[in-house]
């Protein structure tokens, strides 16, 4: 079933039942949304678009910061055929220019929050020909987004729409490069709502705290095994670790994917006695999974020493792989944290050499899949999709070794392997062993250069809040890994994470280049 399809279905079967919850706890704002209005809401977007002339084919650019009209609006693109075109919110106003210009988009939906960033390109997205606007004070020629809702149609567009057709035009966060532009099928939606269902069971019981951007693939589409259900979620507006547990004791929620520094926020928050769990009704709260990132074993023997009865997995996916499951942990698999798992439902891996011939189980290759998820292409970039798509199979680009029961164990990402005097370092594994001590909070590895070793490891880490922490103790504490996987330069500072949890190592390489004079032997 179309994606479009099941939330027509989910207005008719629990039409008055609600759907989405928006809590903004910095303001005190707490707004819902029950199915038909979310339904109704997407319908009226769609028609208003249609009646602009934009139809299947077409590009809408959605820039918009999480909020309850979010959904609403990317369904409303879905329904006419169009594709619809969501964007980072960390954007400047060039990436925003080049992503339109790319998209060749005819329209725009944008929130208050980009209003400066738009109006300084305004006048060089010469595709776009309609500008909607969701918030107060409406931009000088753009429609906004409540006048469309109160006076719409709520009828269901009669569209013809096929499976194979093209649903989303995905740019990737642009931390390894220029934001490349991945395409998306309403097949590859469906199969993200299968997926997602099928790993972690939820029913119509269920409720979902959405917290991650909504405009990455990674939450939509975790969010997907609930709307396949008709099951609510509630979307956070703040990832302070009291907001996180008041939504989940007082919404009720039972589900919730948290970001590696989230987790650990949280569990820092509960070690200083900054929350109390007593004053939480949490006992519902029956999973906690993360994913977009390497997560830290020691981060979540943690976790199930608090929370012991709560079921927990990893999610491993791209957005190439219209988002997380192609390959995941599992429910039940405490025992093997540290790997990205299994893989997914109705998907499948191999691990290759640089020839794409299977490595022997234990040798590092590159992670391939293959699924219902698998882009259609790299939009306008033959040669590179080419590289990454081959008779079906996805080369991730990670870095990933299989043990002797079959589970998938991330090694790193292929450009962020460390060569030092001839040996590859995998920075995750050391990054795994630095998560490891009391007083780091978050640690980062990358290569410097260095004329000797051609590359040294150095170790960007954040400590703990009230802790403290010197050189000396963290090459004390790295004597127990092999000699050269030690780090050689230590560096006290913030670890810095893009919207999804992952650390921007580009940012950091170019932050500390040329500081590799002098470490530690």
């Amino acid at each position: 079933m179309l994606v479009t399809e099941i939330l027509a279905r989910n207005a008719r079967m629990y039409g008055d039942e609600v759907a989405l919850v928006e809590r903004e706890p910095e303001k005190g704002i707490r707004r819902k949304m029950t199915w038909k209005a979310f339904n109704e809401q997407a319908n009226k977007f769609a028609n208003a678009l249609m009646e602009k002339g934009i139809g299947k084919g077409d590009k809408v650019i959605h820039l918009m910061m999480n909020c309850l009209e979010w959904l609403p609006a990317y369904f409303g693109i879905l329904k006419t055929g169009a594709w619809a075109v969501p964007l980072n919110f960390r954007f400047t106003a060039d990436d925003i220019l080049y992503c339109a210009q790319i998209a060749e988009a005819k329209a725009m939906i944008y929130g208050e929050h980009f209003v400066e960033r738009v109006e300084t390109i305004r006048g060089e997205l010469e595709t776009i020909e309609n500008f909607f606007y969701v918030g107060e004070a409406t931009p000088e020629g753009t429609e906004n987004f409540d006048d469309i809702l109160a006076a719409g149609d709520p009828a269901e567009p009669k569209v013809e729409i096929h499976y194979e057709d093209e649903a989303g035009l995905y740019f990737t966060s642009g931390t390894t490069g220029q934001p490349k532009p991945i395409l998306l099928t309403h097949k590859n939606l469906e199969s993200a709502c299968i997926t997602e269902n099928r790993h972690h069971l939820q029913t119509h019981e269920d409720n979902f705290l959405l917290i991650p951007p909504l405009y990455h693939t990674g939450a939509k589409m975790h969010w997907f095994g609930n709307f396949i259900v008709g099951a609510p979620a509630v979307i956070l507006k703040g990832i302070k670790p009291k907001w996180i547990l008041d939504a989940v004791s007082e919404e009720k929620a039972t589900i919730v994917w948290l970001l590696v520094p989230w987790a650990q926020d949280i569990l820092i928050a509960i070690e200083n006695g900054d929350v109390n769990l007593e004053d939480y009704a949490l006992d519902q709260w029956r999973l906690m999974h993360i994913g977009a990132q390497p997560v830290p074993p020691a981060l979540i023997k943690q976790w199930k020493e608090i929370f012991p009865n709560q079921d927990y997995d990893t999610d491993y996916g791209l957005s190439e792989s219209t988002g997380p499951g192609c390959v995941h942990l599992g429910m039940g698999n405490e025992h093997k944290v540290g790997a990205i798992g299994l893989p997914g439902f109705d998907w499948e891996t191999r691990i290759v050499d640089m020839e794409l011939n299977p490595v022997k189980p234990g040798e590092p290759g590159e992670l391939m899949v293959k699924g219902p998820g698998v882009m259609k292409e790299y939009y306008k970039n033959p040669e590179a999709t080419a590289r990454t798509l081959i008779d079906g199979w996805l080369l991730t680009g990670d870095i990933a070794k299989v043990d002797e029961d079959g589970f998938i164990w991330l090694v790193d990402r292929k450009k962020d392997v460390i060569i030092t005097g001839g040996e590859n370092i995998f920075p995750v594994e050391v990054e795994d062993f630095l998560h490891e001590h009391p007083a780091i909070g978050d640690a980062a590895v990358i290569g410097l250069p260095d004329e000797r070793l051609g590359e040294i490891v150095c170790a960007i880490i954040q400590v703990k809040p009230g802790k403290t922490l010197t050189e000396e103790e963290v090459f004390e504490f790295c004597e127990k890994l092999p000699r050269y996987k030690r780090p050689r330069k230590v560096i006290f500072g913030e670890v810095p994470r893009n919207p999804t949890g992952k650390i921007e190592k580009p940012k950091l390489r170019k932050q500390y280049a040329g500081i590799a004079e002098s470490f530690k032997l």
